[in-house]
């Protein structure tokens, strides 16, 4: 079972489709940390509000808007805190034409989409969210899921709603959602964008964007890997977000795969070069949500050999991991996998050779059933 997470939201943009005038996009961003560790978070976002002379009032990113240097300062202290990110990123130009135009349109869309996505990957959550201003989409939230929440699927979560002005926490939700306002939309990018990108980068856990039918195309076309293979990318893209769409993270192992692959996805995203990723820079990301660090013998059987087995391609090697995408990438995942089964096969198979030498022949390490297919392979290797 997992264990509970809080988390507090808040939202940037709006509903209005003039692009030119109201921005491109709508962020809902979510900070997620512990129960236990609400204290110590507390006081760190108080720190934050005296050092940088917001005095008593709120934490808010429109108090800061286009003053980039005095954000990025404030966004490297939040960088030290004890939290996780995860945000949802919706770029309204992908959705004009569709009936979106209309406010309850639009709404009932994202209310749908943010409450999958927030509950299939923290099913243990307890959620706090603005209705204070002109959050309007917040107020519209919370109605959803008071309708339409699912005990039965998840009965050990819950949902709450906070007035900012009481909440540290939330204020700080607004200023990250505010801060991925002006790294994606269209109206608030600058030369700043990558700046305050590459601060929060360490935070943030997953950043899922929408619609998704897109997502691979922009990938593709921002990457300047010279070895990029579309065919390859496309097909290991496409495995990774049907085993997304199909499960939920209803136990731990679940959740850490979901979890994996979407830091996987983002990280891959942010970087158009492909870098691998580093084994504890994966660590560092799914320990922020987990009560027990992860162990790396658990995260090579249960996460990443099982989300094998369910036919999703990962390249692995000596520099860490990453979604294929290119015969390089796999290349490198079967040279990694040859140096660790060859050798064990060839352990076995002269085991196996040294006990029939010594039995005569009656006895053989892998008569059982279970060892059928191994006895097979080395007899196919032994004829040939």
């Amino acid at each position: 079972m997992n264990q509970k997470v809080v988390a507090f939201a808040d939202e940037f943009g709006n509903n209005s489709f003039d692009f030119q005038n109201q921005g491109s996009h709508f962020i809902i961003a979510t900070v997620i940390t512990k129960p236990e560790k609400i204290d110590s978070l507390r006081e760190g976002i108080n720190e934050i509000r005296k050092k940088h002379n917001f005095q008593s009032g709120e934490i808010k990113s429109s108090k800061v808007g286009p003053n980039h240097v005095r954000r990025k300062k404030i966004l490297e202290d939040i960088a030290k805190l004890d939290i996780s990110i995860y945000a949802v990123v919706f770029d309204k130009r992908k959705l004009s034409g569709q009936g979106f135009n209309y406010k309850k349109s639009f709404y009932k869309f994202l209310n749908n989409l943010l409450y999958k996505e927030l509950f299939r990957t923290f099913p243990n959550l307890d959620l706090k969210v603005d209705e204070h201003g002109g959050n309007d989409f917040m107020r519209e939230f919370k109605k959803y899921v008071d309708k339409d929440h699912l005990l039965s699927l998840f009965s050990d979560s819950d949902f709450s709603i906070t007035n900012s002005k009481n909440s540290e926490f939330i204020q700080l939700a607004d200023f990250i959602a505010g801060t991925l306002g002006y790294i994606y939309d269209e109206l608030k990018k600058s030369e700043h964008s990558h700046t305050f990108q590459q601060i929060l980068s360490p935070k943030i856990s997953s950043i899922n964007y929408f619609p998704k039918d897109f997502s691979f195309k922009e990938f593709k076309e921002s990457n300047i890997d010279n070895s990029f293979d579309e065919r390859i990318a496309e097909l290991c893209f496409l495995r990774v977000q049907n085993f997304l769409d199909k499960h939920i993270g209803d136990s731990q192992q679940r959740a850490d795969q979901i979890n994996f692959l979407k830091l996987l996805l983002w990280l891959q995203r942010a970087n158009p070069r492909n870098r691998y990723i580093t084994s504890h820079e994966i660590f560092s990301h799914l320990n922020q949500n987990r009560y027990e660090r992860i162990q790396e013998e658990y995260f090579r059987t249960k996460v990443v050999g099982n989300l094998r087995d369910n036919g999703v391609l990962i390249a692995s090697g000596r520099e860490g991991y990453k979604i294929p995408i290119s015969a390089k990438d796999l290349d490198t995942f079967i040279n990694h996998g040859k140096r660790i089964i060859l050798p064990m096969v060839n352990r076995i198979k002269e085991a196996r050779k040294a006990i029939k030498l010594a039995t005569g022949n009656e006895l053989d390490l892998l008569d059982r059933v279970e060892y059928l297919e191994l006895r097979k392979m080395l007899d196919e290797i032994e004829r040939d």
